[in-house]
């Protein structure tokens, strides 16, 4: 009798130390999908982020043409959007705080909640 509570202890033993092992790699499996994700996430953003900069420097520059050749002057069509772009920095400072951060972080939150969302519906359609 002494012998098998022996054995059944050994054996709770190392199915605790099998489960706790278990446990850690899910838990490394599960941050590395999450950095993966975050990365993939943080590249086609910054991709996405580039190329509508680079589209609106394009318009800039084509809007200030434009401008100068109806103005018959560059100073006087590259002054008309430098005057435009003083005016939109303008607006967006004053209205900020009251517009423009409460947009960021509603579609921030709601990104997150998306992904989450995708997340359970994926796990849940694997079981």
């Amino acid at each position: 009798m002494e012998d098998n509570k022996g054995k059944s202890i050994e054996d709770l033993y190392e199915d605790a130390k099998a489960y706790l092992d278990t446990r850690v790699e899910y838990s490394r499996l599960y941050l590395v999908e999450k950095v993966a994700k975050i990365f993939a996430d943080l590249v086609t953003n910054a991709a996405v982020i580039i190329c509508f900069v680079l589209a609106f420097l394009f318009g800039t520059f084509t809007l200030a043409l434009f401008l100068a050749d109806i103005l018959r002057s560059y100073t006087q069509g590259f002054g008309c959007v430098a005057i435009i772009y003083i005016l939109l920095a303008l607006i967006v400072y004053y209205t900020k705080e009251r517009y423009i951060e409460k947009a960021i972080i509603n579609f921030t939150i709601r990104n997150y909640f998306n992904k989450l969302a995708d997340k359970d519906e994926d796990q849940e359609q694997k079981v």
